[in-house]
């Protein structure tokens, strides 16, 4: 996967992108992350990237051309197959289900806006989404991209040892994940739960579905009710009901 990014602060990234999983996935080049500064491609003789917004109002507003010009350069090399995600509070809300939807893409740019946003050109003839990671406001789009850019890179196929490693994970099924234990067995005199130890698949299985019904209905109920239950799950819920209430 091609991921560019285009920004004003193309150093906040260094870092964090260049540590642990994602550091890997880049080596292994399952992932080619870029970053190309939008004030590079500015055509004034400050390298100004903002304006007063038409029609009044307070802050400033980045202007188009600097984003057209270096979403020309970032896409020139690549196919026409080619999805563009602006980061904005505006935007759809992002999930595990998106995650995935975009972790099938083959390559990305994502648009970090700064200042009160960006120029509504750049969005109406650049952008194929435009994606929040929550109901807040922050500095730039930076932050988000990162989030964004860290749940993607998790999904490409030989980034994680196992593809199980994501499948069970918290919002990959649509429930929360169940409790995890490791060595020792006991500590603090607070033991794992036997069923851990048992070696029976099958109620291990039964044990973890549980849990994570549980913790879902405790903490995030909203998610149930977009699930299509089974029989099964449905029984075990009034039953978890009946010592959450």
């Amino acid at each position: 996967m091609n991921i560019k990014v285009l920004t004003l602060f193309p150093e906040m990234f260094k870092g964090f992108m260049d540590a642990s999983i994602i550091k890997r996935a880049q080596n292994n080049k399952i992932i080619n992350i870029e970053y190309l500064n939008i004030r590079d491609f500015a055509s004034n003789k400050h390298k100004k990237v903002d304006d007063y917004p038409y029609g009044g109002g307070a802050g400033m507003v980045m202007t188009p051309q600097p984003f057209f010009d270096a979403y020309k350069n970032a896409t020139k090399h690549l196919n026409n197959n080619v999805r563009t995600i602006y980061m904005s509070p505006k935007g759809k809300t992002f999930n595990q289900k998106l995650a995935i939807d975009f972790s099938k893409e083959e390559n990305l740019v994502i648009l970090c806006g700064h200042y009160e946003g960006i120029d509504q050109r750049v969005i109406d003839h650049l952008v194929t989404d435009e994606i929040s990671i929550g109901d807040y406001v922050l500095t730039g789009g930076e932050l988000p991209a990162a989030v964004m850019i860290d749940s993607i890179t998790r999904l490409l196929p030989g980034v994680l040892g196992k593809s199980q490693s994501f499948k069970d994970e918290t919002f990959y099924s649509g429930l929360l994940e169940y409790p995890q234990y490791t060595r020792p067995k006991t500590f603090n005199d607070i033991s794992v739960p036997k069923v851990l130890l048992s070696g029976n698949h099958k109620e291990i299985e039964y044990w973890r579905k549980h849990e994570s019904l549980k913790v879902t209905l405790k903490r995030r109920p909203d998610l149930i009710r977009k699930l299509r239950l089974s029989k099964e799950d449905q029984k075990q819920i009034e039953e978890i009901k009946k010592y959450l209430d």
